[in-house]
């Protein structure tokens, strides 16, 4: 029992370290995870650490949430996971819900600074999806399943088009790509985790699926509605934290829960905190309801991600060597990109680039973060600075 208390102390203050300096995205927090984690403390070895970054990308969710997750899990058990996540997300989620409420409270969110905020939101989503592009559609198949994915969210913006599309790319997907042979080495993995469980895991998180939405026609109770609106985003997000902007635009601004004003200043907010973007949610939550709206938001988004990597680690081999999944998840991906486009498109261009100045700043923005390599938090202290002068001249 003091060794595992011991080694649950140990996580906790390892990942809440991580959690304070953990800029710059899924990637970049992959990195701090393999030199503190692997290099450093040699909780498990490269090989390993591959395979469960793998895992993974291959589920919804936030990757780089889950992969601190399994990591906790390969060294404590399900509570070793939880105190991982606990540690590593909750010091933006204290700094969101925080920068909400003082948003509500001063009511500046036609602020100068909050505009250039907004700009931010432009220049790091487009960054986001060249870098996904690159890499999730190489091929003219897969390009003209991100072009048709784009056409269709721009004219028909509803929540459900969203989801007909990853769907629909999945089939696609499957009947292209299911003959297409994975290049990668693979090596069996064990986990500490039963079968049994994963599939109980596995049964939850489909069941809270169709359960919540008939509990939320059923009640009309606000907070249901709230957690069945975060919990269906969390676990619609294939291809990265980007994705969840669209879908938690379209459950929350058109309802009118929260203003787009308020919306994009939040997710501008979101890129200067570290942690996982998934965190965005808390600072939605809490101009909703308060810090326990901000509470709320964060337990639903991140459930999906709890389940679907517990329900996974024991059945990973199987999965990975099914090359119909794989050409599913092929086609899916790609229609993330067009999703991530149309997005960029509407609502964070159309609101944000109101003029030609704007756009040279949203230029300078970019180059700061593309080519000059600058770390996140200068660009959204820049955009923020920038912002508020312009709002003066």
């Amino acid at each position: 029992m003091k060794n595992k208390i011991s080694s649950l102390l140990e996580i906790f203050l390892v990942s809440t370290r991580l959690g304070f300096t953990s800029f710059g995205g899924p990637i970049a927090h992959l990195g701090y995870f393999h030199d503190e984690y692997i290099k450093r403390r040699k909780w498990m070895d490269d090989k390993s650490f591959a395979d469960l970054v793998a895992l993974c990308q291959f589920l919804p969710g936030p990757a780089s949430s889950q992969v601190g997750i399994g990591i906790g899990v390969m060294r404590a058990g399900v509570l070793g996971g939880i105190t991982s996540f606990l540690g590593f997300t909750f010091p933006s989620v204290i700094a969101l819900i925080i920068f909400a409420l003082l948003l509500q409270s001063m009511g500046f969110t036609e602020a100068g600074w909050i505009h250039g905020l907004k700009i931010v939101a432009v220049v790091v989503v487009a960054h986001a999806i060249l870098g996904m592009a690159q890499k999730l559609t190489p091929d003219v198949t897969r390009k003209s399943i991100a072009l048709f994915a784009v056409v269709v969210t721009v004219i028909w913006q509803t929540a459900f088009t969203q989801v007909g599309l990853i769907l629909l790319a999945g089939i696609v997907g499957y009947l292209i790509y299911k003959h297409q042979t994975s290049n990668q080495e693979s090596h069996e993995m064990n986990f500490p985790i039963s079968k049994r469980f994963g599939a109980i895991s596995f049964s939850i998180f489909f069941g809270l699926l169709v359960v919540l939405p008939l509990l939320r026609e059923a009640t009309n109770l606000n907070w249901v509605a709230m957690f069945d609106s975060f919990y269906r985003s969390g676990s619609l997000v294939f291809g990265g934290g980007h994705v969840v902007l669209p879908l938690l635009e379209r459950e929350f601004v058109p309802t009118g829960w929260l203003s787009e004003e308020e919306f994009l200043s939040g997710y501008g907010a979101a890129q200067a905190v570290p942690g996982p973007l998934f965190t965005f949610a808390a600072y939605i939550g809490a101009v909703i309801n308060g810090w326990q709206g901000g509470l709320l938001a964060t337990v639903a988004i991140f459930l999906p991600a709890f389940l679907l990597i517990l329900g996974s680690l024991p059945f990973w081999d199987l999965l990975r060597s099914n090359s119909k999944i794989r050409g599913a998840l092929l086609g899916v991906n790609a229609a993330v990109v067009g999703i991530l486009i149309a997005a960029l498109y509407n609502p964070i261009w159309t609101s944000s680039i109101l003029s030609p100045v704007d756009f040279a700043f949203a230029a300078v923005l970019f180059t700061m973060l593309v080519y000059w390599k600058l770390p996140a938090w200068v660009i959204v202290l820049t955009g923020a600075t920038g912002g508020f002068i312009l709002s003066l001249i």
